[in-house]
């Protein structure tokens, strides 16, 4: 048998857990900078959308049928439907919703989806518990940054293995902000981080598949879980991030906890989020924004495209290297699928990501005939595009920054005209902008569970 590793006792290897959890537990609202809660509130709201923009997709409605019959007392609200779940499923379904369409919002330093499997535990908990708004909005912001921070301590050799990151991470932030909501003492919080690392899971190998968004929906029961559990007395391992057993050592080849640690209620990783403008992997922005670019100021005739051929960043090609593909998932991550939309439609909302689309005759020709080559010298947002023509000269642009880039953030304007593109296919005109409204008063609600109510469709 080999030689078991100690428990980590040194000041750099010990101490990373507890001090994680005592910031949740000591942590006040009035202490969070005024950017970061406005930064909140567009999270909330943009998740919000997604998770009703996704409540009626087919693998919604087979975790729904399967989740049903095996559901406890129905006494939470789930986002976009009818039917009322557990908290625990309605979590699952929550986060299955709203990263169906891979709309939600995006950390690009980790590439986490982290306001997913948050929210989609907090949701649940305030239809089914009397919570205030504040609450529920402090707790989003800690459980978010949590989950944020060990995700950045373990990428990128975590991501590269094959985790898929926000299921490994979002338990963690869900089983934070719910153990907030409970008011979990030091010891039974750094438990509830314990019983949710050991849930961590999530692989790649779903990306383009209804597993992708299982993952999230997984991930926010699972930290529910973890959080009702240690306040019941449910212990853990004391030391779930950083023992040589624990969550880094064995989810990746490299970490650093000073990623975690330093700045800890000072920086805030929700400063950096960035809310997506195309409904798919956000790799693949650049090159539906670019070709979108070429479209509108060419005007292409699209029988004259020979071939397109894209540089990318490396990234692009390990997540998304999808040409010949059937179904509306696998578009989603695919590059050339992409360049087709962008050409031939000049957006990526929803409808470039049905079944149909892919299928569609001329886009299908457009992406067969697109190629895509790695140049490790750009940077994960920018691509050089280049259009060959039968009648002439090739149309080249080179683009550095996507829209929905830090450096290109989608505005509150058009954040809510994302919201009411989603949601109109399941709420009325008067419920989007009531519930838009309360998405932007989140913090001041007297319930928080009047977001998940009014989520609900009529009828």
């Amino acid at each position: 048998m080999p030689a078991r590793k100690p428990t980590p006792q040194t000041p750099d290897e010990a101490g990373v857990s507890e001090t994680l959890a005592r910031y949740v537990v000591e942590s006040r609202l009035a202490d969070i900078p005024d950017d970061v809660k406005h930064e909140a509130r567009r999270a909330l709201l943009n998740y919000v959308g997604c998770a009703i923009g996704g409540a009626g997709e087919e693998g919604v409605e087979i975790a729904m049928r399967v989740i049903g019959p095996f559901s406890g007392e129905r006494t939470s609200a789930v986002l976009g439907r009818r039917e009322r779940l557990d908290p625990l499923n309605a979590s699952l379904i929550n986060g299955l919703s709203s990263h169906y369409h891979d709309y939600d919002d995006t950390t690009p330093k980790n590439y986490s989806h982290t306001t997913s499997p948050v929210a989609s535990a907090l949701f649940a908990y305030a239809s089914a518990n009397a919570v205030s708004g504040q609450d529920l909005f402090e707790a989003f912001i800690l459980g978010f940054e949590a989950a944020s921070r060990v995700g950045n301590s373990v990428y990128p050799g975590h991501y590269d293995t094959g985790w898929h990151i926000t299921g490994t991470i979002g338990v963690i932030g869900a089983a934070v902000a719910i153990g907030r909501l409970r008011g979990l003492p030091l010891r039974n919080m750094i438990w509830a981080i314990g019983t949710a690392t050991t849930q961590s899971a999530g692989l790649r190998e779903q990306f383009g598949s209804m597993g992708k968004p299982f993952h999230p929906g997984r991930s926010a029961q699972s930290g529910y879980l973890a959080a009702l559990l240690a306040e019941q007395g449910f212990t853990s391992g004391n030391y779930p991030i950083e023992s040589p057993r624990g969550f880094a050592a064995v989810l990746s080849p490299s970490h650093d906890f000073s990623k975690i640690t330093d700045g800890l209620g000072v920086d805030f990783d929700l400063r950096e989020n960035t809310y997506k403008p195309y409904a798919s992997g956000i790799v693949i922005h650049p090159t539906i924004d670019a070709c979108s670019q070429i479209r509108a100021a060419h005007g292409l005739d699209l029988t004259d495209v020979e071939s397109v051929q894209l540089t990318v960043a490396p990234i692009v090609l390990d997540l998304c290297n999808k040409k010949f593909i059937a179904t509306g998932l696998e578009g989603k991550f695919s590059v050339y699928h992409a360049a087709a939309i962008g050409l031939v439609r000049g957006q990526g909302r929803l409808g470039e990501f049905t079944d149909e689309t892919v299928n569609d005759p001329e886009i299908r020709r457009i992406r067969e005939s697109t190629h895509a080559e790695r140049d490790a010298s750009l940077e994960d947002d920018a691509v050089i595009v280049e259009v060959r023509r039968k009648s002439g000269e090739p149309i080249r642009l080179s683009l550095d920054h996507a829209l929905g880039n830090i450096h290109r953030p989608l505005s509150d304007a058009q954040l809510e005209d994302k919201f009411r593109d989603q949601a109109r296919q399941h709420l009325t005109d008067g419920q989007i902008d009531d519930l838009i409204g309360l998405c932007w008063q989140v913090d001041t609600l007297d319930r928080a569970g009047r977001i998940a109510e009014a989520a609900v469709p009529k009828g």
